[in-house]
């Protein structure tokens, strides 16, 4: 059995933009182009109506190239069990209000028991200083919390 994944909206929006001028950008952009050709194969990924709800917003023909990207990629709901498990998240993150759909992200994932959620959202989800909080928050409310990383951690995921 392959190792799930949540994919979350930032790893999209990298595949679907353009070439950053910014170095570390495009070397991100890189690597997540890489996982996505060359790695992606050895997960099953999934995404949430939260996923599609966000790469559909913004500038139509930046938003076609993220809706494309999801094309074939299960869709999970966004149920009552994530909504509870989000506000819980809130409660204990201390996260501005703005951040609820990057919470909404992580309870998608551990309610549904998913391995890992690959995310370049290095401020409210894969934040070194949230992640105890967050996998402390999820298994108090009967969650295993998802391995947070970023597309260059999850290439190496069972790599010799």
């Amino acid at each position: 059995m392959r190792p799930t994944v949540y994919v979350e909206t930032s790893v999209i929006s990298y595949l679907a933009a353009r070439p950053s001028a910014q170095l570390v950008t495009a070397a991100n952009q890189q690597v997540t182009f890489e996982f996505w050709e060359l790695h992606r194969s050895r997960f099953d990924l999934y995404v949430s109506l939260a996923v599609v709800d966000e790469c559909s917003a913004g500038d139509r023909e930046v938003a076609a190239r993220r809706v494309a990207m999801l094309e074939g990629l299960p869709v999970l709901d966004v149920s009552a069990d994530v909504d509870s498990l989000a506000q819980a998240l809130l409660a204990s993150t201390g996260l501005p209000r703005g951040a609820e759909v990057d919470l909404i992200h992580i309870s998608v994932a551990a309610v549904n028991r998913l391995d890992y959620l690959v995310t370049w959202n290095c401020r409210h989800i894969a934040n070194p200083a949230l992640r105890g909080r967050i996998e402390e928050t999820c298994r108090a409310c009967g969650h295993a919390p998802p391995l947070i990383c970023t597309p260059v951690e999850l290439i190496e995921v069972d790599q010799p």
